[in-house]
């Protein structure tokens, strides 16, 4: 008899691309600097827009960056000092193109096959 695995349910997709998705992000950053504070020890993937109140961007590369946890959690991402460094990260232009997007669609509902995918791209990366 064949087993049939059954699809993770939609809560527990969400938290696996993004448990792949902040992996990704603080592989990505290793060597630099926490975004917020400048400390060179990434123990986080930090949004700059809340992932929580801002869904739309949770999975948006140029909104999170490798930070530490003092900023992460205890300074809630020390949002001055955060976008003042993501300047010299990405740029104004790709600044006001993720202020623009916050504004445009704050927030969206992420569905099964965008998370698989989601899934697939930062598992390879």
């Amino acid at each position: 008899m064949i087993a049939i695995k059954k699809p993770l349910p939609l809560p527990k997709l969400m938290q696996k691309a993004q448990r792949i998705f902040n992996s990704y992000i603080r592989k990505r950053d290793e060597g630099k600097p926490c975004i917020t504070c400048g400390k060179y020890k990434i123990e986080h993937a930090c949004h700059f827009y809340s992932a929580g109140h801002y869904s739309a961007l949770r999975f948006n590369e140029d909104n999170v960056h490798g930070g530490c946890l003092q900023c992460n959690y205890f300074k809630h991402g020390a949002g001055n000092e955060y976008r003042r460094n993501l300047a010299s990260r990405i740029g104004e232009q790709r600044i006001l193109l993720l202020d623009a997007t916050a504004t445009r669609q704050r927030v969206k509902k992420w569905h099964r096959i965008e998370l698989e995918e989601i899934i697939k791209e930062y598992k390879s990366k």
